[in-house]
């Protein structure tokens, strides 16, 4: 006769309702890579321009992390959101309770029609193990065991059309030792083949060095991985006006051969909360980015909606849209006319 104890019990209810709550109601249409474009399963390609939450855990424990914040999202009019998720977070909350919580995320997502980024969020250098801050810290063994679990988990959840493999890396100017394209070539491969041997079906997003801004070694020695995309995060501190002509050079000459989303974008004033480098620009920035996106085909999610984090998008959780919130709250509800 088999005996279960009452955490055994809990243990399984849990793992039924995740579950069921990683299953959209109406699943979204798988997405998969064509060419240089993201493109739903019956080939139509898709354009992306959405924001970033918080993290969240951060957001659960401030009573944020609910469907009204992804209702919100959605007037804003994102169609896409991206969850950075920060290794100590994982670890401190623990596996199982994390994923209850990307879970929920998931699910309200998917019933919005918005399809979701889980970003591995940390800053630094995988290969020598070391990072920026703290919170950012991990292993090459837990990322990969990250991967596995959440490629495990989602690989039948049409809502979660991407892993973004590693927020930033960097060598922080060899404060972090080195790491060249070759060595962070072969990381990241490995993490792909360890996605797609665990059933993940969602398009692995690769970033560049210089926290995610450059995309230059990609021209001579490209990921040796179909169906991926690659990722910037061109703040506009990260080079001086005029900018288009240096975008390219560093990481917009991706588009015209494989699919570029640009996972984190934004910009604040410099007496503005939370004023920082590389993000302190103005208006002129938003302009040029969007501009730059649209003719070239090329995707963005804006960072970050949240009032604490910076550049912060909203004030206060009545979603009083801060400067760039005002900027971007009407970009994406043009483009929501558009489509």
């Amino acid at each position: 006769m088999m005996r279960f104890s009452v955490p055994g019990l809990a243990l399984g209810f849990f793992l039924v309702v995740g579950q069921l709550l990683a299953q959209p109601a109406t699943p979204l249409s798988r997405l998969r890579v064509q060419g240089n474009a993201f493109v739903t399963a019956d080939g139509k390609p898709v354009v992306f321009q959405g924001l970033n939450a918080s993290d969240p855990d951060k957001l659960e424990k401030s009573g944020h992390w609910d469907r009204s914040y992804f209702e919100e999202m959605k007037r804003w009019g994102a169609t896409i959101v991206r969850f950075p998720v920060h290794p100590a977070a994982w670890r401190n909350r623990g596996k199982a309770q994390y994923l209850q919580l990307l879970d929920k995320g998931v699910a309200w997502a998917g019933e919005l029609g918005l399809y979701v980024v889980i970003d591995w969020h940390t800053i630094g250098n995988l290969k020598n193990e070391m990072y920026q801050n703290p919170m950012y810290e991990t292993t090459r063994r837990e990322t990969f065991e990250f991967w596995r679990t959440i490629a495990d988990h989602y690989k039948d959840n049409t809502t979660v059309g991407f892993f973004e493999l590693f927020n930033e890396p960097t060598v922080m100017g060899g404060k972090l030792g080195t790491c060249s394209w070759a060595e962070w070539k072969a990381l990241m491969e490995e993490t792909i083949t360890i996605i797609r041997a665990n059933g993940g079906k969602a398009i692995p997003l690769v970033a560049g060095f210089n926290w995610a801004y450059d995309l230059r070694d990609v021209a001579g020695s490209p990921i040796n991985a179909e169906g991926i995309g690659y990722v910037s995060h061109p703040y506009p501190m990260k080079r001086e006006k005029p900018w288009e002509d240096k975008w390219t050079a560093d990481w917009g000459f991706v588009a015209k051969k494989y699919p570029l989303i640009l996972t984190e974008i934004g910009f604040c004033g410099p007496d503005d909360k939370g004023a920082h480098v590389p993000v302190i620009s103005d208006e002129s920035y938003g302009d040029a980015i969007t501009r730059y996106c649209d003719a070239n085909g090329i995707s963005y999610i804006v960072w970050v909606f949240d009032p604490q984090w910076a550049p912060m998008l909203f004030t206060d959780w009545t979603y009083k849209p801060t400067r760039q919130g005002t900027y971007f709250k009407k970009a994406l509800q043009q483009q929501a006319t558009r489509r």
